[in-house]
């Protein structure tokens, strides 16, 4: 269970952590989330021999120097992994700090601070993860394109998690089939960006990357890359987190509660109709349940796992919540339970890939219709050498029409190299298109399109559709055009909150539950003939 007791030792430096109790009772940010309020200076401890020496995993004692060798397509054996060795490559998407000794003050109060997860807690996804890769379980991965420091309280925090609790109710009723709740939450701040600036009116400035970053507004204050927004970063990650846990396992969570999850804005409309249609029928079998003896305090019945992930973007923070489990003896990014490689940072030799090699954390890879087969088969080489089930999840973001020609060419290529991999259609980024106001927005049915694209193909090759991964919201916002509450160009306008890319709303979140459950229903009777 992500949230249960995990028993690791964790080294920071010279100090251990132990974690010999839930994490649910851990709050990670006790010492910062005062912080969250006002401005943090960097502190350091006393001890300065606590910098961070680079030591090789210990994963890579048992791992042949040849299987890496052909990862890398080298004669020579590649160098030794350590959680810098990743600066010997070329890195992409960092931003350009104005002040290095101001930069390295930060990493190093962050090399102190304690992990905002526990590599126990990322195993356990892993091992979740491998089942959706069998065809027995389903990742349902949503949240937000970024998160904000303005838009960080609690209300928004928890409609997140009940938009994803319905979602995983609909979807574990309409598949039968365990659902792996994932959010891009608790660290997802970062952006990667397509130019590193932005024009307007002949004033040219850095691109926004993120609030762990710079600031939106459009001057050169805010668009400085300032390193202590990684403290506030990290503050709101442990704060958001605790909550997080808070709500999985402490009755906000039970299955009784599956009738209250409704949203006050989502009730009146055609998906709050059917959820609560739903709601009512997993109600009567609970009581059901319950009238033939059977207990309602198991804690499958009373808490959920809920895991979180975000792109692995920022190296340098990344790099500082990287520790050493001394229960397996391998690295993890303790900044979260799963990290992945976007379409911008996967290259073969890129820093990025080199980080991702060493550490333990279950990974994701985004995938464009521009990845060629033969290149993800040798990406997947070197990141997961051992082919273990539950290491690599590949997020495809494609396009409907793109994903009918491109994914049965990778998933064939992945299939004759003898690679376990986990499939997940994002049916959000290779959908994007730009309003007449000038606003980005994504038509409802043009994701709905590449869902069912997503599913064909996987029903044609034979193969397991594992999980889905959507920038949602479980605001009522107006991002995304179309659904059954149809939002119009004329909409977007009213309600566009995003600071980045526009989100689904948790109306038209419900109704693509629906839609990927009933695909669920159908492959399971199927397989059942």
């Amino acid at each position: 269970m992500a949230l249960s007791a995990q028993n690791s030792l964790l080294t920071n430096k010279s100090s251990l952590i132990t974690q010999t109790h839930s994490p649910i009772r851990v709050n990670p940010s006790s010492l910062t989330l005062r912080s969250v309020i006002k401005p943090i200076s960097a502190v350091h401890s006393a001890d300065s021999s606590n910098s961070k020496t680079p030591i090789a995993p210990a994963a890579a004692a048992s791992t042949s120097s040849a299987s890496v060798a052909t990862a890398v397509e080298t004669n020579s054996a590649p160098k030794k992994w350590a959680v810098d060795s990743w600066k010997s490559k070329k890195a992409l998407q960092l931003p350009e700090y104005p002040n290095q000794e101001d930069l390295d003050s930060v990493l190093k109060t962050l090399d102190d601070f304690p992990p905002i997860v526990f590599a126990g807690e990322a195993r356990n996804l892993e091992e979740r993860l491998g089942q959706a890769a069998m065809g027995n379980a389903f990742l349902l991965q949503g949240g937000d394109c970024a998160e904000s420091f303005k838009e960080f309280n609690a209300n928004n925090i928890r409609d997140t998690f009940r938009i994803l609790l319905q979602m995983g109710a609909v979807l574990m009723f309409g598949g039968q089939v365990p659902v792996i709740k994932v959010g891009r939450m608790a660290g997802q701040f970062a952006k990667p960006r397509s130019d590193p600036f932005e024009e307007q009116n002949g004033v040219k400035l850095p691109s926004y990357r993120g609030d762990n970053i710079n600031g939106d507004a459009f001057d050169l204050k805010s668009r400085t890359p300032d390193p202590h927004r990684l403290i506030r970063a990290y503050c709101q990650s442990a704060a958001t987190l605790n909550l997080l846990r808070a709500f999985a396992t402490g009755g906000y969570a039970a299955m009784q509660r599956v009738t209250q999850w409704n949203l006050d804005f989502t009730e009146q409309s055609e998906q709050g109709d059917r959820y609560r249609e739903l709601a009512n029928r997993v109600d009567e079998a609970l009581g059901f349940m319950q009238a033939a003896g059977l207990t309602m305090d198991h804690p499958v019945m009373r808490t959920t796992d809920f895991w979180t992930s975000h792109e692995c973007l920022l190296l340098p923070y990344e790099q500082s919540l990287t520790r050493l489990d001394s229960t397996s003896g391998l690295y993890y990014d303790c900044s979260a339970h799963m990290v992945w490689a976007g379409e911008r940072t996967r290259q073969l030799d890129g820093a990025h890939v080199e980080f991702l090699r060493g550490i333990a954390n279950p990974l994701g890879i985004k995938v464009s219709d521009k990845m060629d087969p033969n290149e993800l088969v040798k990406l997947i080489e070197i990141l997961n050498p051992q082919n273990k089930p539950g290491r690599i999840t590949i997020i495809t973001r494609m396009g409907a029409e793109n994903m009918r020609v491109k994914l049965p060419h990778l998933i064939r290529a992945i299939r004759r190299a003898g690679q376990i991999v986990t499939w997940v259609s994002d049916p959000m980024h290779g959908n994007t298109i730009k309003a007449p106001c000038g606003l980005k927005t994504r038509p409802f049915d043009s994701i709905r399109a590449e869902v069912r694209a997503f599913f064909d193909v996987h029903e044609q090759e034979g193969s397991h559709p594992g999980g889905v991964h959507l920038e949602m919201t479980g605001q009522n916002v107006t991002e995304c055009i179309g659904g059954s509450r149809t939002v119009t160009f004329d909409d977007l306008s009213s309600r566009y909150h995003t600071h980045c890319d526009p989100r689904l709303n948790a109306s038209q979140s419900l109704e693509l539950a629906f839609i990927i459950a009933e695909r669920l229903r159908k492959r399971r009777l199927g397989s059942q003939r």
